[in-house]
Parts: structure tokens; sequence; C-alpha cells
């Protein structure tokens, strides 16, 4: 599905709200370059991606492993336990903000910092890049 952000005009002042504890679960500890910050918003996915500002973005099912990779600290089988067979909604963009690359990638639904349930709602993650890398 291809989303277009004009048909989210309404949604461009949703919040995000930082997530840290995210953050220390499903981004590397020391990463090699740039930095990573996460955070979440109780909105679904597309009005997630139109108030981030990205203009189109696929939005696939996939195993919930490959949405959260292996650069995270994260218990993999709680992870998979906690989706069971469902698959996560992920999408990924990329924006230049200045001098920045910002990789964006969103997951929904998302789990809790203790890996017990699923929250709805969409979860950001988000790698800044100083251009020129």
């Amino acid at each position: 599905m291809i989303l277009k952000a004009a048909a989210y005009l309404l949604t461009a002042q949703l919040s995000c709200d930082p997530a840290p504890a995210l953050a220390a679960l499903f981004t590397p500890v020391h990463p090699l370059v740039g930095r990573y910050e996460t955070c979440t918003t109780p909105e679904p996915m597309g009005a997630a991606i139109a108030a981030a500002g990205v203009k189109e973005a696929r939005i696939e099912a996939v195993e919930p492993l490959d949405a959260f990779g292996t650069a995270g600290r994260y218990n993999r089988f709680a992870v998979a336990r906690l989706y069971g067979g469902t698959r996560a909604a992920v999408a990924h963009a990329w924006i230049q903000r200045g001098s920045e690359l910002e990789s964006q990638t969103f997951i929904s639904p998302y789990p809790d910092p203790t890996l017990t349930r699923l929250v709805p709602g969409t979860l950001i993650i988000r790698l800044h890049l100083a251009r020129g890398f």
C-alpha cells in the first residue's frame, strides 16, 4: 500500500513520545555511525508516516524478528512468542533534514519494554547520519 502525505494533512500535528527503554532494546548499544532515537505514538502507521514528513512509504507485513533486526539486545524468543503467528507492519523511509540524513523505520504494533504485550500504535526508530558520510 502506498500512502500519500496529502491524504493525512490533518495529522501533521501528531506527537511522538520518546521511548528510551525501547531504544535500549532495539538499537545498537554503540552504533558505529550516527545516533539512534526511538519514539511511540498511539496513531496508526499511516498517520505516523505522514506526521514524520514522509511523502510516501510502502507498508509491508514482515516476521517480527525481521522487523526488529539483529542489532538490539532484545530477547528474540520473547518477541517471537509475543507476536505468535502474526506479522508486524513495517515501513522504511529516508528524509534529508538540513545536513543530516534520517533513516526511519515504522513498526506497528510494537512490544512494550517488558516484552509482555503488544501496544497498538506505531514505534518509530530513527537513525541520524551526518550528510557526506
